[in-house]
C-alpha cells in the first residue's frame, strides 16, 4: 500500500509492506516507511529547517506514541564522513536520563532520552547490536530510535530525503557488508530506524556493472556539512516528537 501527500513543503512517500508477498516484491521487510523529500533544506531556503523539523517530528511521533523512555543509538564510523550520520546525530539530542534521576521535579514531564554510540566491529571487536542490546537490557527504554546512514539507489536521493521505519535495519547492507539487524525481535522492544542516504555504489551511478568501479563509493563533495545539517534537523525533530519544547528552548538547553 503506498501513497504521497505535501505537508508544510515537505513532499512525503508512505509505503507500507503488509505481507511476505509484498516483502519478496521490495525486497524489504514487512512494515511501514516514510520517505520526507528535503529538498528544500538542501538548497537552504527560508524557513525550511523548521519546515523539515516539524515533518520529521510529526512522523517520529506517529511511529512512537509518546514514550516515557528511549535509547537512541548512532550507528556508523564518526570518523567517515559519509558514515557518521548516526553518531553525529546523536549531539543534537536532548539527553535527559540523568537530569530525571538527579533532578525529578525540574524534568517530571520529559521524556527519558539516554544516547549510545557503538562505533564499529573493526574498532570494538564487538556487533553494534551487542553493545545496544546491553545496553537496552539494562536501561530498559520503551523504544529504541537508531540513526545509521543509508546507500542510495539514485543521485538525486544522496543528502536530500530521510527515511523512518518500524521494519528495523541491517547496518551495511547498502553496500553488501551486512550485519545483525536492528528489530523488535533482536532488541525486544518497538524499534524505530531513522536513516539518510549519504552514498552510493558507483556501478549505480554509471548505470550498469563497468571493470574497476566494483567497491567504490560516490558521495557529495561537501558531505561533512551535508550531514551535520542532516544531523541537525532530524535531531530537532525527534527533541521536538519526545519533548514538549520550542526551538529556543532546546538551543538553550542543549548549548
Amino acid at each position: 500500500r503506498a501513497r504521497e501527500e505535501d505537508a508544510g513543503g515537505v513532499h512525503i512517500t508512505r509505503v507500507e509492506i503488509l505481507d511476505d508477498r509484498g516483502a519478496r516484491a521490495l525486497g524489504k521487510p514487512v512494515g511501514r516507511y516514510v520517505t520526507l523529500e528535503l529538498t528544500a533544506l538542501s538548497r537552504r531556503e527560508a524557513g525550511s529547517f523548521e519546515a523539515a523539523a516539524e515533518a520529521i517530528s510529526r512522523e517520529a511521533a506517529a511511529f512512537l506514541h509518546s514514550p516515557e523512555s528511549v535509547l537512541c543509538a548512532g550507528l556508523g564510523n564518526d570518523a567517515l564522513s559519509p558514515d557518521a550520520f548516526g553518531p553525529w546525530t546523536l549531539g543534537n539530542l536532548l539527553v535527559t536520563r540523568h537530569l530525571k534521576a538527579h533532578m525529578p521535579e525540574a524534568f517530571s514531564g520529559f521524556c527519558s532520552v539516554s544516547c549510545v554510540k557503538p562505533g564499529v566491529l573493526g574498532t570494538s571487536g564487538m556487533e553494534a547490536l551487542e553493545l545496544v542490546r546491553a545496553a537496552a537490557d539494562f536501561i530498559k527504554p520503551e523504544a529504541v530510535i537508531v540513526f545509521d546512514a543509508l546507500a542510495a539507489a539514485e543521485p538525486e536521493r544522496l543528502c536530500t530525503t530521510v527515511q523512518l521505519t518500524d521494519a528495523g535495519l541491517a547496518p551495511g547492507s547498502g553496500l553488501g557488508n551486512h550485519r545483525a539487524a536492528f528489530c523488535e525481535e533482536s532488541l525486544g522492544r518497538p524499534v524505530l530506524a531513522v536513516g539518510a542516504p549519504t552514498l552510493m555504489r558507483a556501478e549505480c551511478l554509471a548505470g550498469r556493472e563497468l571493470p574497476g568501479l566494483s567497491g567504490l563509493i560516490v558521495t557529495p563533495r561537501d558531505i561533512d556539512q551535508q550531514v551535520r545539517d542532516l544531523g541537525k534537523v532530524i535531531g530537532y525533530g525527534i527533541n521536538w516528537a519526545l519533548q514538549d519544547l520550542e526551538v529556543d528552548e532546546i538551543n538553550a538547553l542543549l548549548s
